[in-house]
């Protein structure tokens, strides 16, 4: 949070982009440091998120609450006016704490829940469909693909088989049967990669990155910056690379005398790659695996 707030530079009167809502922490912080003449717009597609921005909107004039995913950010901008107005953007990718701690969720597997694993209940398919109708092969390139799971042919073979006799319907019984095909790290649970591929599937989550990405040099004007929060190496090898990209010469017209306009760096990285440091570690345990990327556009 410091670290975002301090690459920010938070101006009184600028307006900022959370498009990932959550619970609003970071909204929070950058309101706090606002002046009168600041706005904030809140970007979520979980609507128990969406029920929470709204509650702050009604509490502090400067904020706003749209609903959405955050491939649409751009467009929830541009249909609200401010299209490379905004002095900064946050994107704290993956799952929120609040979607862990639900059982009815569907993301966790400490307490039972429902087998569902949207970040918004009411699109897309749920897990426990997908699970139930897709074949050993695509199941195990998901948990290969998001999961980096070594032993994914192995359990989509065992999900397949067990769904034969009786449909996978909870959380517990993925997370019972995972745990019975493989061990996990020392304090990590067998099912911890299973869990993360199939939800990263389900909600398209590297499409959804991927899309924010190729508009986020538009949502913010000239000296604002972009603040991405990733917490594993599949999201960060897709904000790396984007950040690495925009911020050089394309390398198909570096060699020319006079490099054309249009070819040279939009953005400029104030800094490589931060993380946590060990307070907020220590506070907050489920931070130790992020790794915040800043970059501003010059162009």
């Amino acid at each position: 949070m410091d670290e975002v707030l301090h690459f920010l530079g938070v101006q009184p009167d600028g307006m900022y982009v959370d498009a990932t809502f959550g619970r609003g922490g970071h909204t929070r912080a950058i309101l706090a440091q606002l002046g009168p003449g600041g706005r904030v717009i809140g970007i979520d597609r979980d609507p128990a998120a969406v029920a929470a921005g709204q509650e702050l909107a009604r509490a502090d004039g400067r904020f706003r609450m749209e609903h959405g995913r955050l491939a649409e950010c751009k467009a929830v901008l541009a249909r609200l006016g401010h299209v490379a107005s905004a002095w900064g953007v946050i994107a704290d990718l993956g799952v929120s704490s609040p979607q862990l701690e639900d059982p009815s969720r569907g993301f966790g597997f400490r307490v039972d829940g429902p087998l569902d694993m949207r970040m918004d209940p009411g699109a897309g398919r749920p897990a426990v469909d997908w699970l139930a109708t897709a074949a050993a092969d695509e199941i195990a390139d998901v948990l290969w693909r998001y999961g980096e799971e070594p032993a994914a042919r192995r359990i989509a073979a065992a999900i397949v088989r067990a769904r034969a006799e009786r449909p996978l319907r909870t959380t517990g019984d993925l997370a019972e049967l995972v745990a019975g095909m493989v061990r996990g790290a020392p304090g990590r649970h067998p099912a911890t990669r299973t869990f993360q591929a199939i939800r990263i599937h389900i909600n398209d989550e590297l499409g959804e990155i991927e899309a924010f990405l190729r508009s986020a040099v538009d949502l913010v004007g000239v000296g604002g910056r972009l603040c991405v929060i990733t917490f594993h190496s599949l999201e960060d090898r897709l904000v790396k690379r984007w950040f690495r990209d925009q911020s050089r010469v394309d390398p198909a017209l570096a060699g020319l005398p006079v490099v054309p306009p249009d070819a040279e760096p939009r953005l400029r990285l104030p800094t490589g790659p931060v993380r946590p440091g060990a307070a907020e570690v220590a506070a907050n345990p489920r931070a130790r695996s992020a790794t915040l990327r800043v970059a501003e556009r010059i162009r």
